[in-house]
């Protein structure tokens, strides 16, 4: 069968690899359906050197599958069906992934298409404690992109800044994937949503998912504005993934006791910060990494529900994934590319 795989830095290929054999005890075998790609896919591809990995390894990190084949002591997953597959092997023994903690387990083993093989491939075995069903009403996209484009959104607006109905929110990159979600997941709290974007391009399809105000931040600096739009009083929450090139004026952006999340850093992993206007203004600083299951599940919820929807930039085959990632590291994209596997 066919997997995408990372051969050296910038180098991907089509290879044939053995199919898997019977799945084991609490295992299925799915047929993976579409992968969402995303930055840190971009990250992997030029060689950032954030994991310990061997090459080749297949990439993709985030996927739905259809059960093909169930194992022994599996009985909560029937062939046929549509899953979500959470990223990330975890333990699922440990004290966190007891209370459902998931991205919290204390020995997890790494993360798919970084550490461990991922899912561009055509079939493969997984725990069936990984994965999540598709309710009816989401297809094989929305289900593959709960686990990171929404599931990451989920976790950072209301498990970690605890986001309220009537709040401000600045959020980055609006045309980004978990900037997308994240637009529709605060209009939906009924909140005012400030979005940055890289082109005026991208500003009537922001304001078309639910931003008020949409920032060209190439033409503006974006914290002027943000304090002209609050009359000098901030924002409650700053959705933050861009980095080193956003973090200081993020900072200005935000009113007293105001709470910053962050899940990314693709400009830069490294920043300064005043300690003092952090302690003055009584802000809040909040690091959030993937999700727990619980919030795929909520995402995809919300999806079969019709609150939000995947905002889709284009599909793609395995022929297409350098282009695909080329136009994702330049951030010519608005929303996500899916690469499209069986």
């Amino acid at each position: 069968m066919r997997a995408l795989q990372l051969i050296e830095d910038r180098r991907l290929e089509t290879v044939d690899i053995a199919e898997p054999g019977a799945p084991g005890q609490g295992e299925v075998t799915l047929r993976i359906r579409a992968v969402a790609l995303n930055h840190i896919d971009v990250w992997g591809w030029r060689g950032m050197a954030f994991a310990k990995r061997k090459m080749p390894i297949t990439v993709g990190a985030e996927a739905s599958g259809e059960v093909i084949r169930v194992g022994p002591g599996v009985s909560n997953l029937r062939e046929g069906q549509l899953v979500s597959i959470y990223g990330a092997r975890t333990c699922g023994l440990c004290k966190a992934c007891r209370e459902k903690r998931d991205n919290l387990c204390e020995h997890v083993s790494g993360v798919h298409g970084f550490h461990l093989d991922g899912f561009a491939q055509e079939k493969m075995n997984l725990p069936a404690r990984l994965l999540v069903p598709a309710p009816p009403g989401v297809d094989e996209i929305g289900a593959a992109v709960a686990p990171v484009t929404f599931g990451t959104v989920e976790h950072m607006l209301f498990d970690n800044a605890k986001l309220q109905p009537g709040e401000t929110i600045l959020i980055h990159a609006g045309g980004s994937g978990i900037g997308s979600a994240a637009i529709q997941l605060a209009r939906r709290m009924g909140c005012t949503i400030i979005t940055t974007v890289g082109s005026d391009a991208k500003i009537e399809k922001a304001k078309a998912l639910g931003a008020d105000h949409v920032i060209n931040y190439r033409d503006d600096r974006f914290e002027g504005v943000v304090r002209k739009l609050t009359k000098k009083k901030g924002v409650d929450v700053v959705f933050e993934h861009v980095g080193a090139d956003t973090w200081a004026r993020s900072m200005l952006c935000m009113k007293r006791g105001g709470r910053l999340v962050t899940c990314g850093s693709t400009s830069g992993v490294s920043t300064s910060m005043n300690l003092m206007q952090l302690f003055q203004q009584q802000l809040k600083i909040l690091g959030s990494f993937g999700c727990r299951m619980e919030n795929m599940a909520d995402a995809m919820q919300k999806m079969a529900a019709g609150h939000v929807s995947p905002v889709i930039d284009t599909e793609v085959d395995f022929d297409g994934i350098d282009t695909a990632l080329q136009r994702m590291e330049g951030r010519d994209v608005f929303g996500k590319i899916i690469l499209r596997v069986s």
